[in-house]
């Protein structure tokens, strides 16, 4: 899987994701983020639109150590050439963000003077 760098530095790869087998996919640009230990955030608005099912919430701890409960949308993504299931966490963010929970497996390069990510 190949990605870019952006002009600010952003890791970015485009997933295809959708609800379910039978459904049209929808591509989602989303931001490496190695600090993030789940699979995969995206902003509700985004969720809406790929028409994602909400599934069971979520716990999750935060920086602060503060322990809450997350909404999560099932999805099926296209990881390397497979459906793959995944939860999806709903954000108030910006941008999708793509964690390690996807990545433990793979080999991650960003190059920055060529301004490309791989994932393999």
């Amino acid at each position: 899987m190949n990605g870019v760098v952006d002009e600010v530095g952003r890791a970015l790869i485009t997933l295809s994701i959708r609800p379910n087998t039978g459904a049209e996919p929808t591509d989602v640009k989303a931001w490496i983020d190695t600090a993030f230990n789940g699979e995969l955030v995206m902003p509700r608005p985004m969720i809406e639109v790929a028409r994602l099912e909400q599934s069971a919430g979520i716990e999750a701890r935060l920086a602060d150590g503060n322990v809450v409960m997350l909404e999560s949308f099932a999805c099926l993504l296209n990881w390397s050439g497979e459906d793959r299931p995944v939860e999806v966490i709903a954000s108030d963010g910006e941008f999708p963000l793509l964690g390690i929970g996807l990545l433990i497996g793979h080999r991650l390069v960003v190059d920055y003077t060529q301004l490309t990510v791989t994932i393999k």
